[in-house]
């Protein structure tokens, strides 16, 4: 078989007439019988194996009748169950060729993002522990919001992947912005919500008048954008760099965000930090109520006079015990007041199961019990003494002589 140079050159000496075949196949180095047939096709000649028997084909009939019942049934699944003992990479190829006889495609159409609608969210975990506090690592979750039409991305560490650090992380975002979107794209997120919002996530969307929208399953094509920049981070920002502190994380992570915004987009014909602008035009300001974006709750102060946020337990003034105090956090801080009081607040530690204790409240704590100890303990007085009467008192109102004979007292009581 000759190949497409040969092909091309034989049909350009024929073409100009001044050549035979012979003479063709002398100048081009092959026989008078290839020139005929490279003459006669005008096709580009393509080699093409004939087709042999395969292995495969005895599972065949098998495998189709397992597809019939099962079309999404795994190909190491139909080789275990059609008795398959050669290679796993030609019985998967050869299944992927006749799956789609039995299972439909699903089509995803090609999305069109218009300015300021949507931004993807979805949290994204460094591949390496960093210190968070107390001797202790971890790998705290990293909220990304990639803006859909300029590819802008926001990021920023968050201590949790509870709903209250969720919904807080998102207003620190959007207040970095100024800018609020109609719709934050969220793929199966508990604290987000599953089928529906939770009723925080419901309430901060309805106070910023935005949608909440969660994603099937198995619609991966909704949030690409922001699965590829989950990939763009470990990549492009994680290798060759040491943290400290999730501080420091995010510090870098700070700096490094306007290079990575600034890249050339080829298929938006533009840079992220470019094209924020139009994006942003098309938002919406922010709100001028702040949502309610923090861990709340009410308990009543035990004698140990600590309270516990998330998995963390906090000291407060142990004047308080006994009564009910209000406890909320943010990203940062935890606050503890009564009655519109505060009286105790702590950074927040992101490292878990600790004690944070405020040595004033400790020492408020030993004068309490000291005076406690040394209180002067009150006995009752004593009570009036109640007069006691005489008898002999009752024997003279009812005519009683006690100085006569009984016979006598008996006779006349009879």
């Amino acid at each position: 078989m000759i190949n497409l140079d040969d092909w091309a050159e034989i049909r350009h000496l024929f073409s100009t007439g001044k050549h035979s075949k012979r003479e063709i196949g002398r100048i081009v180095g092959v026989s008078r019988g290839t020139v005929e047939r490279a003459l006669e096709s005008d096709r580009v000649p393509k080699y093409q194996r004939a087709a042999g028997v395969s292995s495969f084909d005895a599972f065949a009939p098998r495998v189709r009748e397992l597809l019939v019942k099962t079309p999404t049934m795994p190909a190491a699944t139909l080789a275990e169950r059609v008795g398959w003992s050669g290679s796993a990479s030609l019985f998967r190829a050869k299944v992927a060729a006749i799956r789609p006889e039995y299972a439909p495609p699903d089509p995803a159409d090609r999305l069109v993002h218009e300015p300021g609608f949507q931004v993807q969210c979805d949290l994204w975990f460094p591949h390496d522990p960093l210190p968070v506090g107390e001797g202790q690592t971890d790998t705290p979750p990293v909220l990304v919001m990639t803006s859909a039409f300029s590819g802008f991305i926001q990021a920023r560490m968050l201590p949790s992947r509870t709903t209250p650090d969720l919904i807080g992380g998102m207003w620190a975002l959007l207040q970095d912005a100024q800018a609020v979107p109609s719709r934050l794209l969220w793929d199966n997120e508990s604290g987000i919500g599953r089928r529906r919002p939770t009723e925080p996530v419901a309430a901060f969307a309805g106070s910023l008048g935005l949608e909440v929208k969660l994603l099937p399953p198995r619609d991966p094509e909704s949030k690409g954008m922001v699965e590829r920049m989950n990939r763009f981070f470990r990549q492009r920002f994680m290798p060759g760099r040491d943290f400290r502190s999730p501080a420091d994380f995010n510090g870098q992570l700070e700096d490094w965000l306007p290079k990575a915004n600034h890249r050339y987009s080829r298929s938006r014909h533009g840079r992220p930090d470019e094209l924020i602008v139009l994006d942003r035009e098309k938002m919406r300001e922010l709100p001028p109520v702040t949502p309610d974006t923090v861990f709340r709750n009410a308990v009543r102060l035990p004698r140990d006079y600590y309270v516990r946020v998330f998995s963390n337990d906090y000291s407060v003034d142990p004047s308080f015990i006994g009564r009910i105090v209000d406890v909320t956090a943010d990203l940062d801080t935890v606050w503890v007041t009564h009655d519109g009081v505060l009286i105790a607040t702590h950074v927040r530690a992101w490292a878990r199961h600790l004690v944070v204790t405020d040595t004033a409240h400790v020492a408020r704590a030993a004068v309490m019990r000291r005076d406690f100890r040394t209180q002067r303990v009150r006995r009752p007085e004593p009570e009036e003494a109640v007069q006691i009467r005489d008898l002999a008192a009752y024997d003279e109102i009812f005519g009683i002589d006690l100085g006569q004979d009984p016979a006598v007292l008996l006779e006349a009581a009879s």
